[in-house]
């Protein structure tokens, strides 16, 4: 399958491109019925031959050419509605009846905060074109109408208020909230490829536009109603999050320099993705944390990672024949992985005399648990190589309930 993308440069079309291309190399396994042939990246430097070139031998074409935040209106008309023009006529003249997406907008609904919008009405006017031509044609086309994009690569201090949030926080700028209670509805951009991947297979998610209690957002926006023959596309992950607690939850993944605490992080939320998308814009200097090594003759005890709900991971190094330990918990419980060296751990429950014996070794990797109401400790074997042991409590330490009393595992 060659596959024609316009505005491949773009956002949404560096990561299609990039991401078009692990599927195609075998590197992405996850979409086996996809057979992926010559990628046709065309962009504002190509020339009108090359456009020739791949409308003719394209058999899917991604339309996500156009244009945001012109200098003067007319240029929304000229990049939204013109090019849109110059590719149908292309493919009509090679008789070229492949699918055919366009990338439109939520504000080609021209309502709510959106009617009157130059941009919205050239995103209309696109959509219409599109249509037409589908019924002079035959051709599929699948109209897609974005909210909010976000992701890895969004241009920052340009058109996506998540973007500057996350580059601003991340370079230590200011960021402007007029208002905390404005809700955003978000499209990650991995959500939307997965989208994009189903409509290649020949299975996008239909929908229509309907102004009814069901399909409509609280500020009067068409909202998409899932339909089988639906004369729209959409993409079915999206989350709506109010502009306040974007800014908050930013604020939180900054300060884990300082606190090594990261936030609620579950699979497929929106935390999760947002945490990914900030992650990308940090500079050099902020990509490595200097951490709080504890040092003294016995070696050192470094904290590493500490998360609200699922405790805190900490690196423990201990010198030759040093014994670290000897205290036990009532509540606090452990993880206790011997990554290089060998050591013996031991366990054994208050009141008993029954004494629990682990040897272990950086050569054959195990989880051992601290048990609570056991005192424990662990022992350095080696008399030349220092013991290095990646530790899991359930809970972060707090030194206010330390949970934690003094006494050996034995005489």
């Amino acid at each position: 399958m060659n596959i024609l993308i316009t505005g491949a440069k773009g956002f949404v079309g560096r990561n299609l491109v990039e991401n078009l291309k692990n599927i195609r190399d075998g590197k992405n396994r996850t979409r086996p019925s996809l057979s992926i042939g010559e990628i046709c990246e065309y962009d504002r430097e190509n020339t009108p031959e090359d456009l020739e070139e791949y409308c003719a031998k394209a058999d899917f074409v991604f339309n996500l050419a156009g244009v945001n935040r012109p200098q003067d209106p007319k240029e929304f008309e000229e990049g939204n509605f013109g090019f849109a023009s110059v590719l149908l006529d292309t493919l009509k003249k090679h008789k070229n009846n492949c699918p055919v997406m366009l990338s439109s907008s939520v504000q080609a609904s021209l309502a709510g905060r959106y009617r009157g919008s130059e941009y919205g009405r050239s995103k209309k006017a696109g959509e219409d074109l599109f249509f037409a031509y589908a019924e002079e044609t035959g051709a599929e086309v699948l109209v897609y109408r974005f909210p909010n994009l976000a992701g890895k690569w969004v241009r920052p201090n340009y058109n996506s208020a998540v973007g500057t949030f996350c580059y601003n926080i991340s370079h230590d700028l200011p960021i402007r909230v007029d208002d905390p209670d404005t809700e955003l509805e978000i499209l990650f951009i991995d959500d939307l490829l997965e989208e994009m991947y189903d409509a290649l297979e020949g299975h996008p998610h239909r929908c229509d536009y309907m102004r009814s209690r069901r399909g409509e957002n609280t500020d009067g926006i068409p909202a998409p109603v899932p339909a089988e023959n639906g004369k729209y596309c959409y993409a079915p992950v999206t989350h709506k999050v109010k502009l306040g607690y974007i800014a908050d939850l930013l604020y939180r993944f900054a300060d884990q320099r300082k606190t090594l605490i990261v936030p609620s992080i579950p699979y497929g939320s929106f935390e999760k993705k947002l945490y990914s998308m900030y992650l990308s814009y940090l500079p050099k200097e902020k990509a490595v944390i200097d951490l709080d090594m504890k040092k003294d003759e016995r070696g050192s005890f470094t904290e590493v990672l500490k998360t609200l709900d699922h405790g805190q991971f900490s690196v423990n190094v201990s010198k030759p024949g040093i014994t670290k330990g000897e205290h036990w918990h009532n509540s606090k419980w452990e993880f206790f992985i011997v990554v290089h060296g060998e050591a013996l751990i031991r366990e054994r429950q208050i009141g008993s005399n029954e004494v629990l014996e682990f040897r272990v070794s950086g050569e054959k990797l195990q989880a051992v648990h601290m048990l609570p109401g056991y005192t424990h400790d662990i022992i350095n074997l080696s008399e030349e190589e220092d013991l290095v042991t990646l530790m899991w409590a359930n809970e972060i330490f707090d030194p206010e309930h330390p949970d934690t009393f003094r006494e050996k595992v034995a005489e």
